[in-house]
């Protein structure tokens, strides 16, 4: 009989969420010799769809992810093209707005969020992440070690917990009441397959990076991914609870459809074949954010990122706020003697940025629903993550 395996010693910084801000600040602590362990929720890296794509700004993203060590190889994966953006008219289907990006230009280059989130991955020293690790609380004094508490009944100690959990944090409620409220507006998700040889209508009409539409009610954005496939996000002022009070489910394609065929009768035929001839099924993404401004009890052993810390309408910007929030904080741990004194320093420079640009986004969304024209890009939907709308799974 084999003696039972000695327990591994508890991690001194543990992240919670392997998603790209959790991931990025991993790397950039093991790149600076810090040991550090991910837990998160999934099976294993495969087990769920990652969303779609993600522009990553040089002054944001990019950033973090040079100091990841990165950079480059994040160039070569991203679609400098999907830069491209196109307003179309909802009555008439025709291009007003239409951006083309310089060849050259590589300011938000799209990267599918998988992609992305494999890039990170696989810069990670092996068993950094464990997976199937489901957060129910976090407990333990201010000042003294925090203890995860997960639904298998195994806990952790760490001496600082990073919640990088998304929208529905679990490490936030350990130092903030505060949970998402809806704004009002829905996304409802559904793709394109193969778009270039079964829907090449579609893709000539989207081009290479999202086309958008709206007649001041209803909107509609429709954007290429990396794999030959097209993700669409029908935007509408709605009750969060539009699909059950009309007597339906998530799952019934056909009467979604006809609902919606209704809805946007006014529409272009050419538009209204991307809610006809999509690939289904139609998946539900009621918008949520944080009260603005939101904080918490300032601690030494537990701090939050992205969209834990300051959830946003999807807007552009999540994913490069969290990129950067993730390399300062990392970044922080590296340079002051104390994890305290790292703690603060990184909450005193991501507070007051979290909370001017949730204060520019407060209400934003319905701007997706404008049918003004424009003379720059219209707003850009930041690619639907189940993390960030709608997803209460926590």
């Amino acid at each position: 009989m084999h003696p039972p395996h000695p327990t591994p010693p508890s991690p001194r910084i543990a992240v919670v969420g392997a998603g790209p801000g959790g991931l990025t600040c991993a790397r950039i602590l093991q790149l600076h010799g810090i040991p550090v362990t991910v837990f998160d929720r999934d099976g294993g890296p495969g087990a769920r769809d990652q969303g779609g794509t993600l522009d990553l700004h040089e002054d944001n993203g990019q950033l973090a992810l040079r100091e990841a060590g990165l950079l480059a190889e994040f160039h070569r994966l991203a679609r400098p093209e999907g830069q491209e953006m196109r307003q179309l008219d909802a009555a008439s289907g025709t291009v007003g707005f239409h951006f083309v990006p310089d060849e050259h230009d590589r300011f938000k280059p799209e990267i599918d969020r998988g992609v992305l989130r494999d890039l990170l991955l696989d810069s990670l020293q092996p068993g950094t992440v464990r997976w199937d690790h489901t957060l129910r609380s976090v407990s333990g004094p201010e000042q003294g070690p925090r203890t995860l508490h997960f639904t298998d009944g195994t806990t952790v100690e760490a001496g600082l917990v990073i919640g990088a959990d998304g929208a529905w944090s679990k490490v936030r409620r350990a130092v903030s009441p505060a949970v998402p409220r809806y704004t009002g507006i829905s996304f409802l998700e559904a793709w394109f397959h193969d778009v270039d040889r079964r829907h090449p209508e579609i893709a000539a009409l989207v081009g290479q990076g999202g086309a958008s539409a709206a007649d001041g009610t209803r909107g509609m954005f429709a954007q290429r991914n990396g794999d030959d496939h097209i993700r669409v996000y029908l935007i509408q002022r709605t009750p969060a609870d539009w699909i059950t009070a009309a007597g339906l489910t998530p799952q019934d394609t056909d009467g979604i459809r006809a609902l919606l065929l209704d809805r946007y009768r006014a529409w272009s035929p050419r538009l209204r074949r991307i809610l006809t001839d999509n690939d289904g099924p139609y998946v539900d993404r009621p918008l949520h954010a944080l009260p603005v401004p939101h904080t918490w009890t300032p601690s030494p052993t537990l701090t939050l990122l992205g969209d834990a810390a300051h959830l946003m309408p999807p807007l552009g910007v999540g994913v490069n706020l969290a990129l950067l929030d993730a390399a300062e904080l990392a970044l922080a741990l590296t340079r002051h003697p104390t994890i305290a004194d790292a703690v603060h320093a990184y909450e005193r420079t991501m507070l007051p940025r979290s909370h001017a640009t949730q204060a520019l986004l407060d209400g934003a969304a319905e701007g997706l629903l404008s049918d003004e024209s424009h003379e720059g890009p219209p707003p850009h939907p930041e690619a639907a993550h189940p993390g960030a709308v709608g997803d209460h799974r926590g």
